[in-house]
């Protein structure tokens, strides 16, 4: 069926003119009319006789669900199907009108026909009951003039998504010179977006420019800022997998901070406590007025977010082990997930002309931080496929074993607005058992936020070389992760 509806697409595709028509143009007006007559006042009402007269006695309806249908089995269906429905339900299709792309179809200069494209999404109600989102879909018309009245001769609609609900601003998705000035609009430079479904990274893309001024790769590298600490996790967590590490284990036999040596809180302190954000301290020692590290309230008694926290359980594996974090994460997560574009430190490796420059609101760059050190917290360097895969692998339990995912995901502590902080990722409860794992990245010219939804098995990656480039998180979260990315949304903001 798939096979067969691609064909007829194609078939179609074909006799599309190179330019559309435009928005003031009669042609538009006209089909845009028909569409409202067919749909608006046909399907919205059931007013059977709008699909009498517009329908071509020769149409051909292509449904990736319900299959093929000729004008009497579709008015068959709608006539005893929806419009007769004993129970009050009824549907409601509603035109996404930004979405709407219009061809004319010419025979030696004369116009015989029209193909229509778009977006359409369906609700759905019952009586006594609020209205409920069903699905969206893309669709393609054609319409021909049959004695000189426009008939809808084939139908196709296909990619239906019932958790996906379809905004004005999502369509900027269907257009790549649309997102670009989307993208300039909001001041950034350069967007990488990756997309999870069905545990896989099934799409990559990158829009905007290099820093030698040409269009961005898929394989852009991105200084990703705070979402280095998921990766510092998993480096920690394999550790403790492979027993060489305890998660509850005090860790001060190891390394002490020497600004905390006298205070015997230190002692507490455990990978835990660090992975969760319980540690006491602030995000950063030199926020504190002497720029000392200090303990703030006991460890393990509260939330404070804290990039120090995992620059301290840095030091603790480098001295344990005798290897740099670099070094841990190549042998257990950079190499084995072929993560070829991702560390810690800027070396010899990182080709500078596929680095995504880092610019503030006003347009200027930023110095672009350049560490020789590993940063457990900030500064690591990546790509969209790369950390796309290394969520892959973690969502499908290629990384950690059942036992060792279940202790990442358990809620160990409250942090904002109703969520948890489990081990290296924050955690949103999206009701059903269903919930989201979570981080963000924030610095000077970085916006970056990755979404896994581990029983969906769905994914999102955005990444930004911009301080605006928080303004389209929720556009891309609502577009692609549908009613759970509206959770994520309400929770944001409530």
């Amino acid at each position: 069926m798939k096979n067969h509806l691609l064909i007829i697409y194609f078939c179609l595709a074909q006799f599309i003119s190179f330019a559309q028509v435009d928005k003031n143009d009669e042609l538009y007006k006209t089909i845009i009319l028909k569409d409202s007559l067919l749909f608006n006042v046909g399907f919205n009402t059931c007013d059977i006789k709008q699909f009498e007269y517009l329908l071509s006695d020769k149409l051909d309806f292509y449904h990736d669900i319900s299959g093929i249908s000729d004008k009497r089995k579709f008015l068959n269906n709608i006539k005893n199907g929806l419009c007769s429905n004993p129970t009050g339900f009824q549907s409601r299709r509603e035109l996404l009108p930004e979405s709407t792309r219009i061809y004319a179809l010419y025979n030696d200069d004369k116009l015989y026909g029209a193909i229509q494209e778009g977006i359409h999404q369906f609700f759905e109600r019952q009586a006594n009951k609020p209205e409920t989102f069903g699905s969206s879909a893309k669709f393609t018309h054609l319409w021909l003039l049959e004695n000189n009245e426009w008939k809808l001769t084939k139908a196709l609609s296909f990619e239906h998504q019932k958790n996906k609900i379809s905004t004005t601003n999502s369509l900027i998705f269907e257009n790549d010179l649309t997102i670009e000035n989307w993208l300039k609009e909001n001041k950034i430079p350069t967007l990488g977006i990756g997309i999870i479904e069905d545990g896989k990274l099934n799409q990559i893309k990158v829009f905007g420019k290099s820093s030698n001024g040409t269009s961005a790769s898929y394989n852009t590298i991105f200084n990703v800022a705070s979402l280095t600490k998921p990766v510092t996790a998993l480096v920690t967590l394999k550790l403790v997998e492979q027993g060489k590490l305890g998660l509850d284990e005090p860790i001060y036999k190891y390394w002490t901070d020497p600004d905390i040596a006298q205070d015997p809180r230190h002692k507490k302190l455990t990978a835990r406590l660090i992975l969760s954000h319980q540690t006491g301290f602030k995000n950063w020692r030199w926020l504190n007025d002497d720029e000392k590290l200090r303990f703030d309230f006991d460890p393990g008694t509260a939330y404070q977010y804290s990039g120090e926290g995992y620059e301290y359980l840095r030091k603790v594996l480098e001295n344990k082990f005798s290897k740099s974090l670099q070094q841990l994460a190549e042998e257990l997560i950079f190499h084995p997930l072929k993560m070829n574009d991702t560390r810690f430190i800027w070396d010899k490796n990182v080709d500078n002309l596929r680095y995504a420059l880092n610019f503030d609101k006003d347009g200027d760059t930023y110095k672009t931080v350049q560490n020789t050190t590993p940063n457990a917290a900030d500064d690591l360097l990546t790509t969209i496929e790369d950390y796309g895969n290394f969520l892959v692998s973690i969502m499908n339990g290629d990384l950690l074993s059942e036992k060792t995912f279940k202790e990442m995901t358990t809620p160990q502590t409250g942090s904002e607005k109703g969520k948890h902080f489990g081990l290296g990722f924050e955690i949103y409860d999206l009701g059903n058992k269903e919930y989201a794992l979570a981080h963000g990245g924030a610095d000077n010219g970085v916006r970056a936020i990755v979404f896994i939804l581990p029983e969906t098995k769905q994914g999102l990656l955005i990444f930004t070389n911009s301080d605006t480039g928080g303004n389209v998180y929720e556009t891309l979260v609502k577009q692609y992760l549908g009613k759970y990315g509206q959770k994520i949304i309400d929770t944001e903001t409530k």
